[in-house]
C-alpha cells in the first residue's frame, strides 16, 4: 500500500471550531458517496481562532479528491501512536 495523505481546511475566527466540526459532516458524505478507500477524518482545534477539518486519502486517490474537494493544504500522513 502507498503512503496515505492528510488533506487539510483551515478555519479562522471565533467560529473555527464550529467550522471544522460541520466540514467534517461533509467530508464523510464525500467519501460515502464516491466510495474512496480510507475513511479518516477529523478536526482538531489549535485554539479559540484557530481549527481544522481533515480527510485522509490514499496517495493514488490524493489528486481527484483534491481537484474536487480543494483542500488548503496536505501533509504525508502517519498513524497515531496509540492505534
Amino acid at each position: 500500500m502507498g503512503r496515505k495523505i492528510k488533506l487539510i481546511w483551515d478555519f479562522r475566527g471565533p467560529s473555527a471550531e464550529k467550522t471544522a466540526e460541520h466540514h467534517v459532516i461533509h467530508l464523510k458524505e464525500y467519501i460515502a458517496i464516491e466510495k474512496t478507500n480510507l475513511n479518516i477524518t477529523g478536526h482538531q482545534d489549535f485554539g479559540p481562532m484557530h481549527s481544522i477539518a481533515y480527510m485522509v486519502v490514499d496517495e493514488s486517490e490524493m489528486i481527484p479528491v483534491r481537484d474536487a474537494l480543494k483542500p488548503h493544504r496536505g501533509e504525508v500522513y502517519t498513524e497515531p501512536a496509540d492505534q
